[in-house]
């Protein structure tokens, strides 16, 4: 179970950069920041309970790799970032030592 709460933290985790960018942009401002206090606030709770069952060092590396892999896929879907062959091979990486870090669990 403590596998599919930092599951629920790196769902989270990827909210608060999202509303911090929706902030940039202009409307609804405010309610964007909130949107990604939220988020930033239920992931670490998430975060928090995971780690019970879980290394700190493997839960909080799942949970950074999930989350930038994941605001990274994002931003190239919803915000049309540049995707190079470079960039997505520097999130494959992320993405592999996540795996490791499973597997070697």
């Amino acid at each position: 179970m403590s596998w599919i709460y930092l599951l629920i933290a790196a769902t989270f985790e990827v909210g608060w950069p999202f509303g911090l960018k929706m902030a940039s942009l202009g409307q609804n401002k405010v309610l964007w920041i909130i949107f990604a206090v939220v988020a930033m606030t239920l992931s670490g709770v998430f975060l928090f309970i995971a780690q019970k069952n879980i290394p700190v060092g493997t839960a909080y590396a799942v949970w950074t790799g999930i989350g930038a892999a994941c605001t990274f896929a994002l931003g190239v879907i919803v915000f049309h970032d540049t995707l190079t062959l470079m960039r997505a091979f520097g999130v494959l990486l992320i993405i592999s030592g996540v795996i490791l870090l499973k597997i070697g669990h």
